[in-house]
């Protein structure tokens, strides 16, 4: 891999792509040339990348030329038509949907959790679920020292998850409402201002959402953890940017709120925000635009043996999808 690679981001004009953009720059990734890549109608547009501005390319199946790493921020469809063009023009594919998470020959990577499955690559790695990383990142630690055996988990996922329009949504639900107006939706099935939608993804035969089982599967490649489970309900709240997620978890071994809060004083890319007297806990308003996630509310489950209840927040456009991306292509460097 060349020391200053020739890097593309695919999607570079989506939040994920901005942010793939913003994140190259501030962690002073040795980017060698930038290309940025997206549909048709984006073409013209530029970019600022280290002050200067980078005219965004129509993404076609000859863009990879010369290219050396890719991140891939531009939805399942596109990642299952163009990824293979990548991988075939030499260039290394990071991909941010969930096409790939569960091909057995492509890494599915947290590189605080597992750094060393992308030295297995093909080509392709893939980034997870936002939401199971960012309960990964608490979870994981907690698992090493104790053994996770199974979680209970609820998410509150903010609407920047489903993109720009559902942005748009939530603030024109909420003029609409202030001024006393019918509200109009586009983007859910139901309205969103002032509401939660127990609905994230599309329902399975199971009666589980897509998402929810994104935590149980995607869970048990990154830990290695054949035998994980999760039961989630995965919840879309009024929020802007910032998922956060209530988990009950019952290890194999004894477990107390002191041991696990040393533990997960530790973990890389997790601060500890947990003084319940002061009223200080995680919160979506200060983990947005944020690198580490934090964690708090820990205390024993009731109904659990072995049991730790916590709450965990982190940006999903950063830890969920852009830096994840860019810390995998951080791995690929060493």
């Amino acid at each position: 891999m060349n020391r200053n690679p020739h890097v593309a981001v695919v999607g570079a004009t989506g939040a994920v792509g901005i942010e793939m953009i913003k994140t190259l720059e501030k962690r002073h990734f040795p980017v060698g040339r930038l290309t940025l890549l997206a549909s048709a109608r984006s073409v013209g547009q530029k970019l600022k990348f280290q002050g200067r501005d980078i005219p965004v390319q129509e993404l076609t199946k000859d863009s990879f030329a010369g290219i050396d790493i890719a991140l891939f921020s531009a939805g399942g469809s596109i990642s299952k038509e163009f990824a293979p063009h990548a991988v075939k023009a030499g260039c290394v594919v990071v991909d941010n949907s969930s096409v790939f998470r569960q091909d057995p020959d492509v890494p599915l990577v947290v590189p605080e959790i597992n750094p060393e499955d992308v030295k297995g690559h093909k080509g392709i790695l893939a980034n997870p679920n936002c939401t199971t990383a960012i309960t990964l990142m608490a979870l994981y630690p907690l698992h090493r020292a104790f053994g996770v055996r199974r979680i209970f988990a609820s998410s509150y996922q903010a609407v920047s998850g489903t993109g720009a329009k559902a942005l748009a949504e939530l603030e024109r639900q909420v003029e609409q409402i202030v001024a006393k107006q019918p509200v109009t939706r586009e983007v859910y099935p139901h309205q969103i201002a002032f509401n939660v939608l127990p609905q994230v993804d599309s329902f399975l035969p199971s009666g589980y959402t897509k998402e929810e089982m994104k935590m149980e599967n995607e869970g048990r490649k990154i830990m290695h953890h054949p035998a994980f489970r999760a039961s989630v309900t995965c919840v879309r709240v009024p929020v802007y940017r910032s998922h956060s997620i209530a988990v009950s978890a019952e290890f194999e071994r004894p477990v107390t709120v002191a041991a696990a809060r040393e533990v997960l004083k530790l973990a890389p890319g997790l601060d500890v925000v947990d003084d319940p007297a002061g009223q200080k806990y995680p919160m979506p308003l200060f983990t947005s635009e944020r690198d580490n996630c934090e964690v708090g509310r820990l205390r024993m489950d009731c109904a659990l043996d072995n049991g730790l209840c916590f709450w965990v927040s982190g940006d999903q456009l950063l830890k969920g999808a852009a830096l994840n991306a860019v810390q995998i292509a951080e791995e690929l460097l060493k």
